[in-house]
């Protein structure tokens, strides 16, 4: 009957907790891969300020409802994380972590995928950890897995094998979660297994954890930061910035790295409109690359100008928030395409309208748009060599090339005898007299 009142109540809390903060601020996590038949532990990625006064509430597959397990389930909730001791092929799906007060409302989403080891595999393939070493000196090997558990792990248990064969010799040494190889040749690159057992509320159970391992050939990678690079971001008033800090170090270190203002970090200042995320890492061509998001949920104008560093151990990076610059490519590309025409039509001004007659002048037989049937009235003495230029050159040139229209007497003018008269040549456009 208790659980079945805390339950309940849960329910109405979260249910109060909507109502006061109807909107979220919804985020996508990388997707998370691990291992089927392993413990898995699924965190919600808030930030240590938003760790007072909260409810927080994990989903899956889209579910309104909650996932409410009992406390000694295989999957279960503590604290902001939820456990899978041990993993199953049917864990797989995308997971919803809502976090909620008052006054604001967080949801992450993150997949999550489960992939089948074959007891069959002494290595996995599709799951497994690359740590790169040096090739000088001892090193040594570490079981990740075990992280999760400290003093419930049986170390006693675990058993190292490389290239699916127990690891044995003088050269190699067993501590707690770690495989020390002394005097570390080329040949000791491959793939490694640790296995052993754990405790977890008085059940025994096993594990496994597949390493790539990589001789490095190359000095200490020295700590850089890829993102930012003392750039800036445009962003308008009120507008939600998202952006990442990116810092590539040596495969197997850690770097702590944190955004700060004038030496303070975020979480501390802006009462959580201004969000750091959790730190990720993903190994990549022999390094390490360490992530932690920078979210400012709206932008206030305080924030132009404003330096928001990452700090990665020694070295550091800023970006700035500035306002967007005006764009004037559009207008000014408007007033060329006005401009442009007009300037064609005043410089081509004959050729276009050359153009337009011959191209348009079968439509519109002898008359054209301008309402004059001809252009020209050509007056001209009759005499033989005279009448064949007028007669044949003229019309070859100005009527079929230049389309102009002309008047000929003896060709355009009616059967009989035509007199023309000065009244009569004053009102065509133009005469043309041939001598």
């Amino acid at each position: 009957m208790k659980p079945a009142l805390a339950d309940y109540c849960i329910l109405v809390l979260s249910f109060i907790c909507v109502l006061k903060s109807e909107k979220c601020f919804q985020k996508y996590e990388r997707e998370k891969i691990f291992e089927e038949n392993n413990p898995f532990r699924l965190d919600c990625p808030i930030s240590h300020y938003q760790r007072t006064n909260f409810t927080l509430n994990w989903y899956m597959n889209g579910n309104d409802t909650p996932l409410i397990t009992p406390p000694f389930s295989r999957v279960f909730q503590q604290n902001t994380s939820l456990w899978f001791i041990p993993t199953i092929a049917q864990d797989s799906g995308l997971y919803h972590c809502s976090y909620r007060n008052s006054t604001v409302c967080y949801k992450y989403s993150i997949q999550i995928a489960a992939l089948n080891n074959s007891a069959g595999l002494c290595f996995n393939e599709n799951y497994h950890f690359e740590q790169t070493l040096f090739p000088k000196g001892s090193s040594r090997i570490v079981c990740h897995q075990v992280n999760y558990f400290g003093q419930e792990v049986d170390y006693s248990s675990i058993q190292w094998y490389k290239e699916c064969e127990p690891v044995q010799g003088e050269r190699f040494a067993l501590f707690r979660n770690q495989l020390i190889i002394k005097e570390l040749k080329k040949d000791d690159e491959g793939k490694y297994v640790c296995k052993g057992t754990y405790t977890f509320r008085g059940k025994k159970y096993n594990f496994s954890n597949s390493i790539l391992m990589n001789l490095l050939d190359s000095a200490w990678k020295r700590t850089e930061i890829l993102y930012p690079l003392n750039n800036t971001i445009e962003a308008d008033v009120g507008s939600n910035v998202f952006t990442e800090c990116n810092v590539s170090s040596f495969r197997d270190s850690f770097i702590p790295i944190s955004w700060k203002v004038n030496y303070t970090q975020v979480d501390s200042l802006f009462n959580g409109r201004i969000i750091e995320g959790n730190q990720t890492n993903i190994p990549k061509d022999g390094a390490e690359i360490f992530t932690v998001s920078l979210n400012i949920t709206k932008v206030k104008t305080e924030d132009y100008d404003q330096q928001f560093t990452c700090h990665a151990g020694k070295v550091a990076a800023y970006i700035k928030i500035q306002r967007p610059t005006k764009n004037y490519a559009a207008f000014v590309i408007l007033i060329l395409l006005l401009i442009i025409p007009i300037l064609i039509c005043i410089l081509f001004k004959i050729e276009i309208v050359l153009w337009y007659r011959k191209s348009c002048r079968p439509f519109f037989h002898k008359k054209v748009s301008d309402g004059k049937i001809y252009d020209a009235y050509v007056l001209y003495p009759k005499i033989s060599n005279q009448a064949d230029f007028v007669l044949k050159v003229l019309p070859e040139v100005l009527e079929k090339q230049c389309g102009y229209s002309l008047f000929i007497p003896g060709r355009d003018d009616l059967p009989g005898k035509g007199k023309c008269n000065q009244s009569d040549v004053a009102y065509l456009l133009f005469v043309l007299l041939i001598y």
